[in-house]
């Protein structure tokens, strides 16, 4: 599935590399020279994923790693470490910071794909292709289908996101204003209140099967998916 990363890297050939490489296997890239770049990037647009070079003019990627996990609005955004130092004690320091990987270079296009896709289903796993089943409800964004135990559901595609995401995070919480920022997007400026007619027509198409029961109302907090009884 198609994510938008952020490059943070100030060496025009490697971030252009990298940015080449990313677009090629369909994913969208934003640029940053510098980590004072990048903080007025994410203000404007929520990526995916950080790639984060270490040695940066300004604020140092250690720096800005902390500065990410510092704020609530990316407290949980991946982010991979990009470094030359290969030392044991320079790993732990990017992990400390708040890295959640860590990419020596030189790197081949092909294992900085694997990392941003083993990060993306640790971190965001809404946003890979992996099919996800929770008691016979089927998803596949790969194919975009939905199956209740083998028989095919027909839902829209805002009603298809806000199931993957709620599969993708099953039992747990979560807000209207939450599901507005991991469905449609941080700066996406739509009613609260949107989320309540989504969720409708969501379980609407799961009552052919009787997963309705899935999409649990928490009173006073939002919404849960759980096979759990209420």
């Amino acid at each position: 599935m198609s994510a938008t990363i952020l490059v943070v890297e100030d060496e025009p050939s490697i971030q252009e590399l990298i940015a080449a490489s990313l677009q090629h296997a369909g994913h969208r890239v934003l640029r940053a020279d510098s980590a004072e770049d990048a903080v007025r990037l994410v203000n404007a647009t929520l990526p995916d994923v950080v790639l984060l070079d270490w040695m940066l003019p300004g604020m140092s990627g250690i720096q800005y790693a902390r500065h990410l996990r510092s704020i609530e609005r990316t407290r949980n955004l991946p982010i991979i470490m990009l470094t030359a130092r290969s030392e044991e004690h320079d790993k732990v320091a990017g992990l400390d910071a708040g890295a959640d990987d860590y990419l020596t270079k030189p790197f081949s296009p092909r294992e900085l794909l694997a990392r941003i896709k083993a990060v993306l289903r640790r971190r965001a796993p809404q946003m890979t292709e992996d099919c996800v089943e929770v008691e016979g409800l089927r998803v596949d964004p790969a194919s975009h289908r939905v199956h209740g135990n083998s028989q095919s559901l027909d839902l829209g595609p805002t009603e298809f996101r806000l199931l993957h995401f709620f599969m993708t995070h099953a039992e747990r919480v979560h807000s209207r204003a939450q599901l507005l920022d991991q469905v449609w997007g941080d700066h996406i400026f739509v009613e609260e209140r949107t989320i309540d007619v989504h969720i409708r027509r969501l379980r609407a198409a799961l009552e052919l099967t009787g997963h309705d029961r899935l999409i649990q109302t928490v009173r006073g907090s939002g919404y849960r998916f759980s096979a759990l009884p209420e």
